[in-house]
């Protein structure tokens, strides 16, 4: 039975069930790379099939791992894939990644061709799966002379209700960073033939009661830029193409508090580099907001100049779920470079999923129809 080898670039909260999958086949022989090697071994620990290593994609060793392996599977944060896809071609290894196709690993389109190499982009739920179901809609619309005239598409993974007990409405199953940067994309989608841009500060303002089924609340905002997907699709007709999100009630307002209060920027600041002195988490607050003082009432003062709350019973849910994460606390703050890294830290702990704990997808597409002898559609 031949070998197959196997790198894992990662070992955030996709990692762990992505090796124990890859696993369950005898001839799959796993690599687990990460820069802490530590945590590489804690995935490939009791696995007589995989190995670790630590490794930085930005390293010049990246080539060398690459090639040596048949398939390379980025679990890395997007910004790092078109160096993984770079490698691959150099390597002729095949890449997968579960990120959007950016304009950059587009581009390299002719030189995977070249390579002889696949790169399979958009291995998720959304992107993926959504893309599955949608396509097979439309093509069975157009086989019967149907049109697409509108294309709404929107999901989430999402805690199930009962699970939902934060704040923030959330919990994560990925990283934590990289879902909450996920609600601040600017948007773009097409609607009645004219294209609707979405400013990265509107987005969560954006945010709409959504209806799916009974028992959810359900809030829905644009998903990045949906207005080549009329293309994709191979839906020139459409004159309205959206591709959004959900998130359960609450969870829209209080990240665009966040935002607004600026937790989730990502500029390097040397006051939070890991070695620099130990500050309480109400003193990273303050700083973080401009405020004239620490304690809770200075703090929430300033809160109120900056927030533009609708009424107070928003303003009060807000206020005590920074509370809750810890922000006007005396509780050491574990310094991650950054404002959004050392919230981060502090969601890790907060908004894990606990072991008896589920999570739900929920994925719907509408689509509005123009037809003139077509019956139905699966």
């Amino acid at each position: 039975m031949s070998e197959k080898k196997i790198l894992i670039l990662g070992s955030g909260l996709v990692a762990k069930p992505c090796v124990e999958y890859l696993l369950r086949n005898e001839k799959n022989k796993l690599t687990i790379a990460c820069r802490t090697l530590s945590t590489a071994e804690s995935l490939a620990s009791n696995h007589p099939r995989a190995s670790a290593i630590s490794l930085d994609v930005a390293s010049p060793k990246l080539d060398s791992h690459v090639a040596s392996h048949d398939l390379v599977i980025s679990l890395v944060p997007f910004i790092h894939h078109q160096n993984v896809v770079e490698a691959g071609i150099r390597g002729k290894t095949h890449v997968v990644t579960t990120s959007y196709v950016s304009p950059a690993m587009r581009e390299l389109e002719s030189e995977v061709k070249a390579a002889g190499i696949t790169v399979l982009n958009e291995v998720g739920l959304d992107p993926g799966i959504d893309h599955l179901y949608a396509i097979r809609i439309i093509d069975e619309v157009h086989s019967q002379g149907g049109k697409i005239k509108e294309f709404h598409s929107y999901a989430g993974g999402l805690p199930d209700p009962e699970c939902s007990n934060n704040p923030l409405r959330f919990k994560f199953s990925w990283s934590p960073r990289g879902s909450l940067l996920a609600q601040l994309n600017p948007a773009s989608y097409l609607q009645n033939g004219q294209i609707v841009n979405v400013s990265r500060e509107d987005l969560m303002k954006q945010a709409k009661p959504y209806y799916v089924m009974d028992g959810y609340s359900f809030l829905a905002y644009p998903n990045r830029n949906s207005v080549p997907f009329r293309e994709f699709y191979r839906i020139p007709e459409a004159e309205t193409v959206v591709r959004g999100s959900l998130r359960y009630e609450g969870n829209p307002a209080f990240v665009a508090a966040l935002t607004k209060l600026e937790l989730l920027d990502t500029q390097p600041l040397t006051w939070l580099e890991r070695d620099a002195d130990g500050l309480m988490l109400r003193e990273v607050f303050g700083r973080a907001v401009g405020a004239a003082g620490t304690d809770e009432e200075t703090l929430t003062t300033r809160i109120d100049e900056i927030c533009e709350f609708p009424d107070i019973t928003e303003r009060n849910r807000i206020i005590d779920g920074l509370r809750w994460i810890g922000l006007f606390s005396d509780k050491p703050a574990t310094l991650r470079g950054n404002l959004l890294d050392t919230l981060c830290a502090e969601l890790e702990r907060l908004m894990s999923y606990q072991p008896d704990e589920r999570d739900l997808v929920m994925l719907q597409h509408k689509f509005i129809v123009e037809h003139s002898t077509w019956n139905s559609c699966p």
